[in-house]
């Protein structure tokens, strides 16, 4: 499977220790993934942070191809920020379709992750399998990704190993962009508060 669909079954397997992952969080960590994939797959290089398409490699994941149909392709191009914020919109729902229809995941009434009224769990497939044997190895991007989205080790970008430029610095947008949506949600919860004081008092 891919980087991205390794991270989702993850994600189930080994929920975070204080909640279960975001659906933005998860978002944004997997159009990272997709970026990591679409690099190591040669289909773009990194200009600083900027996305640069590069050729047009045969890929044979359906949601890889569609992120690098996405892509844009004119100058200035776009930079890790804006794609991760673009591609990540509801994209946790998107990989969540894709597995069940691929039959990586089976729905259940109750369960360790829930996105909507229904809690999926990952099936034992060859590709969780290997998901496992990934995260079991450690393996830099997929415990970089995984520790964005508070698994393994909380959200710390100082993964060591990951020995490609460009990765590192899709792995560190990753990491910020999670912080920013932390930081909106507790903005709001502020905000929701003090109204509802305003109108208590």
């Amino acid at each position: 499977m891919t980087t991205a669909k390794d991270l989702f079954v993850i994600t189930l397997d080994h929920p975070g220790p204080e909640h279960a992952v975001g659906q933005g969080d998860l978002s944004l960590a997997l159009a990272g993934a997709e970026l990591i994939d679409l690099i190591g797959a040669g289909a773009v290089t990194m200009d600083g942070d900027r996305v640069v398409p590069d050729g047009a490699p045969a890929l044979d994941d359906r949601l890889l191809g569609e992120a690098a149909a996405r892509l844009t392709r004119q100058p200035p191009y776009e930079t890790v920020e804006d794609w991760l914020w673009r591609r990540g919109r509801d994209l946790s729902a998107a990989y969540q379709s894709a597995l069940e229809e691929d039959g990586e995941l089976t729905r259940k009434r109750s369960g360790r992750l829930s996105f909507g009224s229904d809690a999926v769990e990952p099936v034992d497939t060859p590709g969780r399998r290997g998901a496992a044997a990934r995260w079991e190895e450690k393996e830099p991007v997929l415990t970089a990704l995984a520790s964005a989205v508070g698994i393994g080790g909380g959200r710390s970008e100082d993964q060591p190993g990951l020995g490609d430029e460009a990765v590192t610095t899709v792995v560190a947008a990753v990491h910020d962009a999670v912080m920013e949506l932390e930081a909106v949600r507790q903005r709001r919860t502020i905000e929701n508060s003090a109204f509802a004081n305003l109108w208590r008092g």
